[in-house]
């Protein structure tokens, strides 16, 4: 199974590019803390740096709504290629194909980000009986007193 589960900090502006079958493809690169160890010294925790992939709407999305230093979670498959640097040494590289991203940082925090909701997402339905018609973000208004503790 290949799976990854990444949050961290988008280290720049992500890059939008269109293939030449014109599909889209977004890439950004993400810094992720590493838990303290005990003989680290202070100062910045170290980190690790994932290159990511979002293809199609999702990664116009992305190219859309984040930029550097915006918190993120992606899901995704890891793939690794071998290649022979420009100074002949033989290098590996890894390279998160996104699956799913979710955008961690709150609203007001680094600057102002519009409100998202995922196109793929079914419409919200009001739940008779439970609450009213449903809000903005595909909430539903309940009232207090109609929850059962």
């Amino acid at each position: 199974m290949n799976k990854v589960f990444l949050i961290g900090n988008l280290t720049r502006d992500p890059e939008l590019r269109t293939t030449q079958t014109g599909i889209s493809v977004c890439s950004f690169t993400i810094a992720v803390n590493r838990r303290r160890q005990s003989n680290a010294e202070a100062g910045q925790p170290e980190a690790d740096f994932f290159r990511i992939s979002a293809w199609r709407q999702l990664g116009e999305i992305c190219a859309k709504y984040l930029a550097k230093g915006r918190k993120v979670s992606v899901v995704g498959t890891v793939s690794a290629s071998a290649y022979t640097g420009n100074d002949g040494v033989a290098r590996a590289s890894l390279e998160v194909q996104a699956e799913d991203v979710e955008f961690l940082t709150p609203r007001g925090e680094a600057g102002e980000m519009p409100a998202y909701a995922p196109a793929a997402a079914p419409a919200p339905r009001a739940n008779p009986g439970y609450g009213s018609a449903p809000q903005g973000g595909g909430f539903v208004q309940v009232d207090e007193e109609e929850l059962p503790f």
